[in-house]
């Protein structure tokens, strides 16, 4: 493989029910970075069957947008999505592709490297390129978060990654911008034999996404056990919020996984994050120490988490928990 043929960068954007995906706009800060530092083009490429306010995405840092339009990725299915992928790629020749760590992202891209034949780093927490020999250092977690690995793809292209969703800003927008929008077409060859969407289904555990919730409380440990754990869940009620925990509180069964925030979950970065009972390791600030404003209601006064938080309460969640309830009921009621 010549891999002086490649050159560009190109972000794997992403539309739910025809709008575009904040993550669309993670992606294209991250991948302006990577561009600028190049000297080369940022593309982003959007598969839908109709997609609204394209020049958005200019806007936000993308100098040109392809937008693979077809009947047959209306829905999301693995192998039209990755055939159409893979084949804008091969016509455009980027040097890397970078895409979400969301589900379409972890679904396509390892299907799209394989028909590439080139590799793919997952669940990136940071990109950057190497000065010298111009390639791509995907950094992310490894040995169960304990140690942070940088990976190299030198020989072949494109180099590939996906990066955890909330890891970074969006890109502001800019409206001097100017940019170029492509309509892509590939036909009879995005029809799947083997797939048939039959319905999107909504985890009802999950009220409000903590990966969109402006406000996300969450639980750890220290809840002592679920019914400990039913408190977190009423206080994001009575505050519209998602709710989050840590692995220990996920392994305890007391939440479902996907609700697991860390290394080894989803990383979040909400306006007002409140962590209940957490203890503060390592592997879970790595998935929430991003938040805007982060409570802290722990016993412990010398617990990690505090030294994140920008409000700290020390005292027992059992008791102080409760009376927070309270007065947010009232001040609703009184409102």
């Amino acid at each position: 493989m010549d891999v002086k043929e490649y050159r560009g960068v190109m972000v794997l954007g992403e539309q739910r029910n025809g709008s575009i995906h904040r993550v669309t706009f993670e992606l294209l800060n991250r991948g302006r970075t990577l561009a600028d530092k190049l000297g080369v083009e940022l593309s982003c490429a959007i598969l839908g069957d109709r997609v609204d306010d394209l020049g958005e995405v200019i806007l936000r840092g993308a100098d040109k947008v392809f937008h693979v339009c077809s009947k047959d990725l209306a829905s999301f299915l693995p192998g039209p999505y990755a055939r159409a992928l893979a084949q804008l790629i091969q016509e455009e020749k980027p040097e890397i592709v970078i895409a979400a760590a969301t589900t379409t992202g972890r679904t396509i891209m390892p299907l799209v490297a394989a028909r590439l034949g080139t590799g793919l780093t997952a669940d990136c927490t940071y990109l950057d390129i190497d000065p010298g020999e111009r390639i791509l250092l995907q950094t992310r977690p490894a040995i169960g978060g304990n140690i942070m690995a940088t990976i190299k793809t030198p020989f072949t292209r494109p180099q590939m990654a996906t990066v955890r969703p909330r890891s970074t800003r969006p890109a502001p927008r800019d409206e001097s911008r100017t940019g170029v929008v492509t309509v892509k077409n590939y036909g009879d060859m995005l029809v799947s034999l083997t797939e048939r969407f039959l319905e999107f289904m909504v985890d009802p555990s999950q009220e409000v996404n903590i990966q969109d919730a402006d406000i996300i409380v969450s639980g750890g440990k220290g809840l002592k056990n679920r019914e400990g754990f039913k408190l977190v869940e009423e206080l994001a009620r009575v505050l519209g919020a998602g709710v989050g925990a840590t692995r220990d509180a996920v392994e305890l069964g007391w939440i479902s996984y996907s609700h697991q925030i860390g290394l080894s979950g989803k990383t979040v970065s909400p306006k007002l994050y409140i962590a209940v009972g957490i203890s503060g390791k390592v592997q879970h600030l790595a998935g929430m120490q991003t938040s805007e404003t982060i409570v802290a209601i722990n016993k412990d006064p010398d617990a990690q988490i505090f030294q994140v938080a920008d409000f700290g309460i020390v005292g027992d969640a059992f008791e102080v928990v409760p009376e927070l309830i309270d007065a947010l009921k009232k001040l609703k009621a009184g409102a």
